[in-house]
C-alpha cells in the first residue's frame, strides 16, 4: 500500500511506533504486543533503533515479524548519524530485501554528551538530504519525516524551523509525523502554521501514553515539550503508580478525542512496546479501517 493511500480515509488512521529489544525474550514479548495491537486496526507498523545507528539488524528482524504476523506495511527509522552515503544504501537495501515498505527519514539526534550534531565523513548532514537519497536511489519507498509543534530544540527560532520541513517535503517526503506532545494547542497551531507555508502533505500528530509523572518529566525535558500546568498538578497530587497510570491514560485519551474531532488524518503512537495504555486509551474508538 502505498503511503498515502493510509490517509485518504474521511476517518482518523492511527499507526504505532515500536523499538528493538536486545534480547530474544524481548522479541517474543514484542510480537505478543504487536498481536495485540492489531486489534485496533493500525495502516502500519515503526521501528526505531538505538542511538548512533546501533541494533539496525534487529530493527529489521522486528519489521520482518511484524509484516510476517500482521500483513501491515512497515516502516524503518533511518538517521545521518555515524554513516557514510554508502553505508547509508547498503542499509536501504537491506531494509528492501527485508520488505520494509516505508523509511522515516530522519537527521538523528547528536551524539550524548554533545548538543551539537557532526556530520560524518561522507555522510549527510541534513534530513532533506536523506530524503533526496531515497527519492533518487531507492524511490519505491514511502518516506515520513519529522515535525516539531514546539520548534526543534536546536532550531534558533519557529520560522527556521518551519522552513527546514518545508525542504524536507519539497524533497520528497510523503507525510509529516511530530514529535510528541502534551497540549493540543500545540499541534494545531503548527498545523496552520504548516498550511500557510506551502505543506500540503498529510500532519500526523505523535502522541505518547505518558503513565508516571518522572517519565513524563524526562521526556518533556529531552523532547521540550511543555507539559500543562493542568496535568503537572494532577500527577503532583497522586498517590501511587496506579493513579499516575490513570492520569496518563486519561490524557492522552482526551487528547486522541479532541484530535479526532479536530480532523486530524492520522495519529501515530509512540508505545515504547507496550500495549496496556494504548489499549485503554483507544478502546472503544472508531478508526478507519
Amino acid at each position: 500500500m502505498k503511503l498515502t493511500s493510509a490517509y485518504q480515509s474521511a476517518d482518523c488512521t492511527i499507526s504505532f511506533e515500536l523499538f528493538p529489544p536486545k534480547t530474544t525474550a524481548g522479541l517474543d514479548k514484542l510480537c505478543q504486543n504487536v498481536d495485540r495491537l492489531t486489534d485496533f486496526g493500525p495502516k502500519f507498523m515503526t521501528c526505531t533503533y538505538g542511538a548512533g545507528g546501533s541494533s539496525q539488524g534487529m530493527t529489521l528482524d522486528v519489521l520482518r515479524q511484524v509484516k510476517s504476523r500482521t500483513n501491515l506495511p512497515v516502516a524503518s527509522h533511518l538517521t545521518c548519524v555515524g554513516a557514510t552515503v554508502p553505508q547509508l544504501c547498503d542499509f536501504l537495501q537491506q531494509a528492501t530485501d527485508a520488505g520494509v515498505d516505508y523509511i522515516v527519514a530522519l537527521r538523528g539526534d547528536p551524539p550524548q554528551g554533545s548538543d551539537r550534531f557532526v556530520q560524518t565523513e561522507g555522510g549527510l548532514q541534513y534530513a532533506n538530504e536523506l530524503v533526496e537519497l531515497i527519492r533518487e536511489r531507492f524511490n519505491h519507498f514511502g518516506i515520513l519525516v519529522a515535525g516539531y509543534p514546539e520548534v526543534h530544540q536546536e532550531a534558533p527560532d519557529a520560522q527556521t524551523d518551519l522552513t527546514n520541513l518545508k525542504r524536507k517535503v519539497d524533497a520528497g517526503a510523503d507525510v509529516v509525523v511530530t514529535q510528541l506532545f502534551y497540549d493540543n494547542a500545540d499541534f494545531y497551531r503548527f498545523r496552520d502554521d504548516c498550511d500557510r507555508a506551502g505543506i500540503t502533505v498529510p500532519i500526523v500528530p505523535g502522541i505518547l501514553p505518558v503513565t508516571n509523572f518522572a517519565q513524563a518529566k524526562r521526556i518533556a525535558t529531552m523532547c521540550k515539550s511543555a507539559i500543562p500546568a493542568s496535568l503537572e498538578d494532577a500527577f503532583a497530587k497522586c498517590q501511587n503508580a496506579d493513579e499516575e497510570f490513570e492520569i496518563g491514560v486519561e490524557h492522552a485519551r482526551r487528547q486522541t478525542i479532541d484530535l479526532m474531532e479536530n480532523g486530524v488524518p492520522g495519529i501515530h503512537y509512540y508505545v515504547l512496546n507496550k500495549t496496556e495504555a494504548a489499549e485503554r486509551l483507544l478502546q472503544g474508538l472508531s478508526f478507519a479501517v
